[in-house]
């Protein structure tokens, strides 16, 4: 497989200068990937997460450590090597949060790269760089990776779009896994029309069915969990895709398994024994410096990994199950993306775990089954963007992305 050129010497530019003002550059994040051939993509750039392995280059996952520990990548990362095929040039490694274990964008070793949209608050991560590039101006799009969240939230809170794929579908050869049964490569765009075309270049053709979109659910219980001004703000978007779309369906989500808060509780059990799977021998070996949230997050993880499943694995096949009948006949959900605006860099602890567990709770819905959820920049509260979200049909990506290109907003001002 031929390797894109980096241009290691390459003098600085534009890119990198925005990317560095940003505070969004990685450490060693200064290279050029330059297109393989002409193709679609040709004329656009993107960042890249630094949990995508680029071919001579250490992979460095947000954290020191990590990166002390591990050899250059003997190739790219698969979605890297499709985007480089389609015409694409990438600009530079962006910060993610340590081993991508945080939805703050907050990465104690390296800084926290800047929201463009709301400068004295948190960008959301993991894929805080991916976004900060995106928002601040510096490529046109960006490969995030996506497990609890960390494509969808940092898209809301920066005024983006952005799209967790339906599991599976896109290859992830090449990216450093968090919890393998809910991790997806992700992507930002600044308008829904290049999300689809990036959709075009990693995406395999839909599964199943093509019915159109034809029904609406609005789940209450999900739309509770938002802030009243947020909950608000998206209100007239909602009606006009209710509009757009076809009749409403009111309803419970959580009405079966527990209600929502069991649904995270059950994604939360699930996500922390894959990642002390994935990841606890090389914590337990090399006893890496974490920041302290994120070290507080892993010691909970082993303790997930030591207790017994109690029925978590059956309420997400239920779950699973659950949501594919619902969508399956042309079925929309939509939903808040993030229960608020982005909290500001210097809250309180309190203020952090509240804001993660009711966004979380929102999120777990498409992470526990699968499936694909597009989130659209629609309007702001007190100056801070925030986006709802599409989720369909696992396997209905490019059905999704074209949906939201034709439910496209005027951009935020």
């Amino acid at each position: 497989m031929t390797q894109g050129t980096i241009l290691a010497t390459a003098p600085k530019h534009d890119a990198w200068q925005i990317l560095k003002e940003l505070g969004a550059l990685a450490p060693g994040g200064e290279l050029t990937l330059e297109p393989q051939a002409p193709g679609p993509l040709t004329g656009l750039t993107f960042a890249i997460k630094d949990l995508f392995d680029v071919a001579g280059e250490v992979t460095g996952c947000g954290n020191p450590d990590w990166k002390r520990t591990h050899r250059p990548a003997a190739r790219h990362a698969v979605s890297v090597e499709r985007l480089l095929s389609a015409g694409a040039r990438a600009i530079g490694k962006v910060i993610t949060d340590e081993l991508a274990f945080s939805l703050n964008g907050q990465n104690f070793h390296y800084g926290t790269p800047r929201n463009s949209a709301a400068p004295d608050r948190i960008p959301g991560g993991s894929s805080a760089g991916s976004a900060s590039a995106v928002a601040g101006g510096a490529c046109d799009f960006a490969l995030g990776t996506d497990t609890g969240g960390s494509v969808r939230i940092p898209a809301a809170l920066n005024g983006i779009y952005g799209i967790r794929p339906s599991h599976g579908v896109v290859d992830d050869r090449g990216v450093m896994p968090l919890a393998r049964s809910h991790d997806t490569v992700g992507w930002f765009a600044r308008s829904a029309d290049i999300l689809a075309e990036v959709g075009d270049a990693l995406l395999p053709p839909d599964a199943g069915e093509d019915t159109p979109f034809s029904e609406v659910y609005l789940a209450r219980d999900a739309w509770a969990l938002a802030d009243a001004a947020v909950a608000s703000a998206l209100a007239p978007y909602r009606n006009r895709i209710v509009a757009a779309i076809g009749p409403a369906v009111d309803m419970t989500l959580g009405a079966d398994c527990g209600g929502l808060t069991n649904w995270r509780t059950t994604f939360r059990f699930l996500q922390m024994r894959e990642i002390w799977a994935e990841h606890g021998a090389w914590i337990e070996r090399e006893k890496p410096r974490f920041g302290p949230e994120i070290a507080e997050r892993f010691a909970m993880s082993k303790e997930a990994a030591a207790k017994t499943d109690t029925g978590e694995a059956e309420t997400r096949r239920l779950i699973t199950s659950r949501l594919d009948d619902m969508l399956a006949e042309g079925g929309i959900l939509v939903i808040p993306t993030a229960a608020d605006i982005a909290p500001l860099k210097a809250m309180s602890a309190a203020d952090s775990a509240g804001f993660r567990d009711r966004t979380l709770t929102l999120t777990c819905i498409a992470g526990l089954a699968r499936l694909p959820q597009v989130t659209l920049p629609v309007a702001k509260v007190n100056g801070a963007p925030v986006g709802i979200s599409l989720i369909a049909r696992h396997g209905r990506d490019r059905a999704l992305l074209a949906l939201a290109k034709r439910l496209a907003p005027e951009p935020l001002s």
